[in-house]
């Protein structure tokens, strides 16, 4: 059975080793509580809690990635900690700190290596994904005076890399990683001002950085790099008064669904979507507040659209084939994130300060479970092992 089948079965031996306990890995998940320093193992199935994982450290900022084998979950913390854990077991494999400030990850195409974005000190660090050994330290230096800039919006990419924004430095990078010893490392340079945060096209193709200093996102086509880095929504917030931003949008969970591509507006209540084969805007769908994720159903029938203050109590639901608003919902106070399972049938939401997730019903919108859970922030499938960028 290939390790990337959609289903896998772990057996594992117990008692006198004459029984077997078969425990599905596909439905497996965790919950980031992120006032305790800890998550929650959850099931998809029967929509219920595991187990609780103490001991992460400052998980503020927390998101993970999947071993393809879907038995290891790598958790990327604020305060630059890396842990491993066993989802089987239901233990921390093994912890470290990286850095003093780190922002996220990603996990190499052939699943050995991960990749930390680093605020302090500014760069990547690549890690052995067994062990957590360091295997390359990419410092992101730029300018003439020895400054090193914040790393944002890593994600893996085809061909052995990694690819990465610098936030100072308005750079975009790609890290070829095929040979350890020798990484080869190509720098694209004014990408624009401040790209806080990016993503990759689930194709592998396009690497897509949003500006925060300035209106519009830089495109980068991996497949033919040479052509540079191409501005695309070129001053989309021309002629409006931009508003104060209260919690920056994310782009990695974006929306592409048939031939659009749904991304939160910078400072507005909108959501742009754009045509994926001109990447001009085709529509401006006006929101309940500002936007901070923009997430389509695996299926892309769907999106659904979380909120920054004071307006993230709400969550609106796109229909793609009208690219009108069909549903609003107000789960509670302060909703931080959404998952989908890969049947596109629920989504879970992370409502924090109410110590909650609901689990929705994506076609009638009804709340199917609700769990108890410690200021819950991310939501993280297993699914996730088998999605570029993510």
């Amino acid at each position: 059975m290939n390790s990337r089948s959609r289903i896998i079965f772990i057996i594992a031996i117990i008692c006198t080793g004459s029984a077997y306990a078969i425990m599905r890995t596909d439905n497996l998940g965790i919950i980031i509580e992120r006032a305790a320093g800890s998550v929650m193992v959850i099931e998809t199935t029967g929509r219920s809690s595991l187990s609780r994982i103490d001991g992460l450290g400052d998980l503020s900022h927390a998101s993970a990635v999947f071993s393809d084998d879907e038995h290891y979950a790598y958790v990327f913390g604020r305060d630059g900690g890396l842990t491993k854990l066993d989802l089987l077991n239901k233990k921390i494999s093994k912890r470290i700190v990286q850095a003093g400030n780190s922002i996220g990850g990603a996990i190499s195409e052939d699943g050995k290596l991960i990749a930390v974005s680093n605020y302090e000190p500014g760069g990547v660090k690549i890690f052995d994904a067994q062990n957590l050994e360091l295997v390359v330290d990419i410092p992101a230096w730029y300018g003439n005076n020895g400054q090193r800039s914040k790393v944002v919006g890593l994600v893996d990419a085809p061909g052995q890399r990694f690819v990465f924004s610098l936030f100072e430095a308005g750079e975009v990078w790609s890290a070829d990683i095929s040979d350890t010893n020798q990484p080869v490392i190509k720098k694209f340079k004014e990408a624009g001002k401040q790209p806080y945060d990016a993503l990759i096209t689930p194709d592998g193709r396009y690497y897509i950085a949003g500006l925060f200093g300035e209106d519009g996102l830089a495109l980068l086509d991996l497949e033919n790099p040479d052509k540079g880095i191409r501005r695309i929504l070129d001053g989309y917030g021309r002629g409006e008064k931009p508003l104060p931003v209260y919690k920056m949008p994310h782009l990695e969970g974006w929306a592409i669904a048939d031939d659009y591509a749904f991304v939160p507006a910078v400072g507005q209540h909108a959501v742009i979507v754009i045509d994926k084969h001109s990447w001009q805007e085709v529509k401006r769908i006006k929101l309940h507040g500002q936007p901070v994720f923009a997430m389509a159903r695996p299926d892309g029938k769907q999106v659904w659209v979380n909120f920054a203050l004071p307006n993230n109590d709400t969550l609106q639901v796109i229909d793609t084939s009208t690219l009108e608003i069909v549903k609003q919902l107000k789960p509670g106070k302060v909703i931080l994130h959404m998952e989908f399972t890969s049947q596109s049938d629920e989504v879970w939401v992370s409502i924090r300060d109410e110590d909650r997730v609901n689990v929705y019903n994506t076609i009638t919108f009804e709340v199917l479970a609700q769990l108890s859970v410690n200021k819950p922030s991310g939501i993280f499938f297993t699914s996730r092992a088998y999605k570029i960028g993510l």
